[in-house]
């Protein structure tokens, strides 16, 4: 039972249960003095004792439920009964029941599978079924693909090419038998399939994340589907969460900074280079400081919402952070992200700016007139988007006058490099006064932008 138990603390992880060694013990000792006679006992103990959180108790539920509840054997088609058989009775009778004997007879030179089969022992089955699993490692599967093989490894370990040779000789020899064992077989393979695709959605479903949240990692963001934009909300939120344990922890470790040798030896000379006091270097890191612009309009619209939940997710890294939103002309949208949910706060933006022609010269020259005070020699301005202003005026001498004035001045953009310069695009008169420069096109490479950002502060 404890290797059971170990199982289910795999599937419970794999299920999103933040799940340590310790508290796999603690659980163990609560089980070892609850039993496993009652269910639903067992199942509150295992909710007392693992999760921590309400969507943690709700995920912890649903994974003791498809843990525990195994597929039932799949029943064969019933016989006619002893009274139809009698209505119908001939002269003949007697010699078939002559063969019904044989048949009893041959039933006992079967294989154990074979035997078990006509029999129509549940338990017995169930329990064969799960020894099995258990000898064919169904714990390790992963992939939907792997179904097919998983089910053969197991049939393969209750003994089915024994069953094969039984319906072989059955088949020359008493066909009546032969179609019982066949049918029984076919409910096997049945509930084989079913026993494995509950493995799988167990102990596949981290992989299967995994391998969705890499495949969202590089598709392009302007080409989410509708139902995967709560996937990539996920996603975003789980780099954020990635970025900030890289970039916070450093910070605090290196608070004193390094040992500087010669004022700590003389500032100890009165004790004889005893070092009673010790003397640090000191690096001066600015407060980081971001401004983040990003357009609306409707051809990145998606790309910037991404942008934008992923810049008010690092409030533990980058303490003063401040984001504007601008189709045709440009307003500060922090409080709104602050304040409310994503999909809240897009729908206030996008009502209010969203979906507008874009107009880069008109923006800039609103940033100017009403926070251009606001950037410091410390401050990081990131602008996200396609630098496509209709051919209207792009006032690049205030974009010159931007970078000027703050640290650094970071362009990110959504559309392929040989996309820049072509059209209304005015990406290469804006990347002379910009320090940076980067396509960011999908996830994986706005968290690259974030993070070199993030990291020049530390």
């Amino acid at each position: 039972m404890r290797e059971n138990l170990h199982r289910f603390f795999r599937a419970a992880r794999g299920a999103g249960v933040r799940l340590s060694p310790a508290e796999s013990i603690d659980a163990m000792r609560a089980v070892s003095k609850v039993g496993f006679t009652d269910r639903t006992v067992l199942r509150d103990t295992f909710l007392l004792t693992l999760a921590k959180t309400q969507d943690e108790k709700k995920a912890l539920g649903a994974c003791f439920d498809l843990f525990f509840d195994q597929p039932e054997p799949s029943q064969p088609p019933p016989e006619d009964s002893e009274t139809d058989k009698s209505d119908t009775q001939d002269p003949g009778a007697a010699s078939d029941t002559q063969g019904d004997a044989d048949g009893g007879d041959q039933a006992q030179d079967l294989g154990q599978l074979a035997q078990m089969l006509l029999s129509q022992d549940r338990n017995a089955m169930a329990a064969a079924i799960a020894n099995a699993s258990n000898a064919a490692y169904l714990s390790d599967i992963r992939y939907f693909t792997q179904r097919g093989i998983f089910s053969g490894r197991v049939l393969d370990q209750m003994g089915i090419q024994r069953l094969r040779d039984d319906l072989d000789a059955l088949t020359a020899t008493n066909p009546a038998l032969a179609e019982r064992l066949q049918a029984a077989l076919d409910g096997l393979r049945d509930t084989v399939r079913e026993t494995v695709s509950q493995a799988l959605m167990l102990y596949g479903r981290e992989e299967a994340e995994n391998l969705r949240n890499e495949i969202l990692r590089n598709a392009p963001l302007s080409r989410i589907e509708p139902r995967q934009v709560a996937q990539m909300r996920v996603l975003i939120r789980q780099i954020a969460r990635r970025l900030r344990e890289r970039y916070s922890k450093p910070r605090k470790r290196q608070r004193r900074g390094h040992l500087d040798v010669r004022r700590t030896i003389r500032r100890n000379a009165a004790w004889g280079g005893v070092p009673f006091l010790t003397a640090w270097k000191r690096r001066h890191r600015d407060k980081p400081k971001i401004i983040a612009l990003c357009d609306v309009s409707g051809s990145v619209a998606r790309v910037s919402d991404f942008f934008l939940l992923l810049i008010h997710s690092l409030h533990e890294v980058v303490s003063d952070v401040r984001s504007f939103a601008f189709s045709g002309h440009l307003i500060e949208v922090s409080d709104i992200l602050e304040s409310k949910s994503p999909e809240e706060a897009m729908a206030e933006i996008m009502s209010k700016v969203g979906f507008g022609s874009s107009d880069y010269g008109n923006s800039f020259a609103d940033f100017e007139h009403e926070w251009m005070n606001a950037i410091t020699p410390q401050t990081t301005v990131i602008i996200l988007g396609d630098a496509r202003s209709n051919n209207l005026d792009p006032r690049a001498d205030i974009l010159r006058r931007i970078g000027e004035r703050s640290k650094r001045l970071v362009w990110l953009n959504p559309e392929g490099r040989m996309a820049w310069g072509w059209g209304d695009s005015e990406m290469p008169r804006y990347s002379t006064f910009c320090t940076v420069v980067r396509q960011c096109a999908t996830a994986q490479q706005l968290e690259r932008a974030v993070s070199d950002i993030v990291a020049s502060y530390q």
